[in-house]
């Protein structure tokens, strides 16, 4: 069986990739390799699995069209996942165009690859930011989700819609994830929580956002994966999607679900799992919400739970744990006492 991961060299498609090589599968990765953060790190990922006999890279952009129909007219692939994206609330206030190139035309040229080929299913990621300025919590996938704070949340809202377009006109099975903040070993630089035992680890103060009154629901990589293998196996069937509880006239091979731990963290317990584990406190340096930020998230997972029998339940002191051993090996930290340094075990 082949698979296509598209961002193949990024946290979660790098991840992904491992587990199907591990489960036997034929695995096609693409990454344009952009250096949005430090590209040795993704280089890095890729230099754990290059070797392995099943596993094939291409340097391709998603809006390279023309390489991206050469590639489905090439391989005749089961499976695509798409986690090719231009990441980021923030820096969506900065640098627009790069999400309209990568998220909304890549995403297209992709999805035209797809429809001309018999695959059996694609899986996208989405993102809990499309929830934007919703109050009701738990997010659950049948919310309104009509009032994105920020371009990216926009643009992933739009993958959305676009998706089930594709799905309706050409029967073409697709589930688009919403993803509730990954974390863990080989994560992402421009992530807080890296930022955090970065900054905390060198003695560098930390910011701390809307005074520390915030809320996320947390994701272990190990948990997103599994949930996002389970998906691939489970191609949605031609039924009438649901929306606001109401049914379009279309109909469509279509789902959306959460991948969410269902248990959102207060921020300052957050840092204070940081600070113990690191066994040193942080400079908090505090300050107002940062515009597109939003105060909480918290994922709905009964449709998960429901369809493929999972649910993510990594604590955060447990996935923390596991990220800054592989923090501190990576980077050889220079900590104080570093040899003293007793990472705090999960509980």
């Amino acid at each position: 069986m082949k698979v296509l991961v598209t961002g193949v060299a990024g946290f979660v498609g790098f991840h992904l990739a491992q587990r199907l090589l591990n489960d036997g599968f034929q695995v096609y990765g693409i990454d344009n390799l952009n250096n949005y953060y430090d590209i040795n790190l993704k280089k890095d990922r890729l230099s754990q699995i290059h070797s392995h006999p099943n596993f094939s890279f291409q340097l391709l952009d998603l809006i390279d069209r023309e390489g991206i129909f050469e590639l489905f007219q090439n391989i005749q692939f089961d499976y695509v996942v798409n986690l090719a994206a231009q990441a980021g609330v923030r820096y969506s206030l900065e640098n627009p165009f790069a999400y309209v190139d990568s998220n909304l035309s890549g995403f297209v040229n992709l999805l035209e690859g797809c429809r001309r080929s018999n695959i059996k299913h694609l899986v996208f990621a989405s993102s809990s930011s499309v929830y934007g300025a919703n109050k009701k919590v738990p997010f659950s996938v049948t919310d309104n989700v009509d009032h994105p704070i920020s371009l990216y949340a926009a643009s992933k809202k739009a993958n959305e819609l676009v998706a089930h377009v594709y799905s309706h006109l050409y029967n073409l099975p697709t589930t688009g994830l919403r993803f509730f903040t990954v974390y863990g070993p080989w994560g992402r630089p421009d992530m807080a929580y890296f930022k955090f035992v970065q900054a905390i680890a060198t003695g560098k103060p930390i910011d701390v956002y809307n005074f520390g009154k915030m809320q996320r629901d947390f994701t272990y990589i190990d948990d997103v994966i599994e949930g996002v293998v389970r998906i691939m196996h489970k191609p949605p069937q031609l039924v009438k999607s649901v929306v606001n509880n109401e049914q379009p006239e279309s109909t469509a091979p279509y789902k959306i679900y959460n991948i969410g731990n269902n248990s959102p963290v207060e921020l300052m317990k957050f840092i204070e799992v940081i600070e113990s584990a690191l066994g040193r406190e942080a400079q908090k340096n505090f300050l107002p919400m940062q515009p597109g930020d939003v105060p909480a998230t918290y994922a709905d997972v009964e449709d998960l739970i429901a369809d493929v029998g999972f649910k993510p339940s990594t604590s955060i002191e447990e996935g923390m744990h596991k990220f800054i051993q592989w923090y501190i090996n990576y980077y050889e930290q220079p900590l104080a006492a570093h040899q003293d340094i007793a990472i705090a075990k999960a509980t």
